[in-house]
């Protein structure tokens, strides 16, 4: 049996995709190798690093305030940090950062309003 290996991008489709790949650019690191993609590189991973696949209910209130049906989790170091920094880039923060044995969590909508979790692993093992 043929099995995924890994994520291969995230598509989505916005209002003005130039301007908001310079906003991800600038606010969250993202390396841009044109005016509207990029690529996150696999060999900057650390150990605790993993790619979630999760299904939710349609009737989840886990992707307010956005409307859209999807949602980024980045993993980053410090969540209270890119959170700070991604506000000041014009984001809204949801909610206050939860920590979990398995990491710290927080939120925010892009000027767009799509929302992104913000993931730091921590722990020698996932459960």
């Amino acid at each position: 049996m043929q099995k995924v290996r890994g994520v291969g991008g995230l598509f989505f489709q916005c209002e003005d995709p130039e301007k908001l790949a310079a906003w991800y650019k600038n606010h969250l690191g993202i390396h841009m190798d044109g005016p509207t993609y990029g690529m996150l590189n696999p060999n900057e991973a650390k150990p605790m690093d993993r790619t979630v696949f999760s299904t939710f209910s349609k009737d989840s209130d886990y992707f307010s305030p956005s409307k859209q049906t999807f949602m980024f989790n980045f993993i980053v170091d410090d969540v209270a940090a890119m959170l700070e920094q991604v506000v000041k880039g014009g984001a809204r923060q949801i909610g206050e950062i939860q920590q979990e044995s398995y990491g710290d969590f927080g939120w925010f909508t892009d000027p767009e309003g799509h929302k992104v979790e913000l993931w730091s692993p921590k722990g020698d093992e996932l459960n």
